[in-house]
């Protein structure tokens, strides 16, 4: 220790050493999180995986704090041209699912990497690398081989999704979201109703090719609502963003008629 860290330290009020210690004591305790892999489906060191299916891993983890675990394709050193699993919050002592898919059927593996720890680069560290060289076919893969524990682990992970959702859905709302929200959609309803409105008055009150123009964002405007009634009542969850899509096309309808109102006034004035 030099002179300049020993007076600093024979400085520190006892509150500051004794928190500080604590830190490093409580630091150590977290041991860093363990991660295997107890099976792999298919099996083998070289496999050739079925058209538009996943290489699936049973992971076997321990951990004294939530971690995420994230299974990463790589070929010769760098990422695989492939899609991954995400990842859910994993305590104690149990079992994940790690798998990978081919992006269109296209690359090549020859390696897994497991990841593991807190999402960010830093504290999500290499805990485990499996070597296996996975290629992709043309070929249906046959479903009915799976393992148990392909079906077991993802069932899991699906009652995880369920339960995230619902505890996003469930999560308090702030006064200030709340009056961000009731904002967009008022903005959503005047830029619908201004989409259909503006086109609509301009079609009773404007002549000739005034006319003719504002078909065009009327036509716009009724062929989108049109699609979004037909839509829902064919399929409910079709148009989930129906207020986004409602939005963007009433403000462009909005555009197009403060457009042509500003260009018929110019229009009238040059004229008289």
């Amino acid at each position: 220790m030099t002179a300049t860290a020993a007076a600093f330290v024979c400085r520190m009020p006892r509150a500051g050493w004794l928190a500080a210690v604590a830190l490093a004591c409580g630091t150590a305790a977290q041991a860093a999180p363990t991660v295997e892999i107890v099976d792999t489906y298919p099996a083998g060191e070289e496999v050739t995986l079925g058209r538009n299916a996943n290489f699936y891993l049973r992971l076997h983890y321990a951990t004294d704090h939530p971690i995420g675990i994230w299974a990463q394709p790589y070929f010769r050193g760098q990422p695989a041209n492939a899609g991954s699993n995400g990842s859910y919050s994993y305590t104690g002592d149990g079992e994940a699912l790690g798998w990978f898919f081919f992006s269109g059927n296209r690359g090549e593996v020859d390696e897994i990497r497991i990841t593991a720890g807190d999402g960010s680069v830093s504290g999500t560290p290499v805990v485990l690398t499996y070597p296996v060289h996975v290629l992709p076919s043309e070929r249906a893969s046959a479903s009915e081989d799976e393992p148990e524990w392909v079906g077991r682990l993802r069932a899991a992970d699906a009652q995880r999704q369920r339960l995230a959702a619902q505890a996003y859905a469930n999560r308090p709302v702030s006064p200030f979201s709340s009056l961000l929200l009731s904002l967009f959609m008022v903005g959503v309803l005047a830029l619908g109703v201004g989409g259909v409105v503006l086109p609509v008055r301009a079609l009773l009150r404007w002549r000739g090719g005034w006319r003719l123009a504002a078909v065009v964002p009327a036509a716009l405007m009724g062929f989108v609502i049109l699609r979004i009634v037909i839509g829902v009542s064919m399929d409910r969850t079709s148009h989930n963003l129906w207020p986004f899509e409602i939005l963007m096309v009433g403000l462009l309808c909005t555009l197009i008629m403060v457009g042509l109102t500003l260009a018929r006034r110019a229009a009238g004035q040059a004229a008289a």
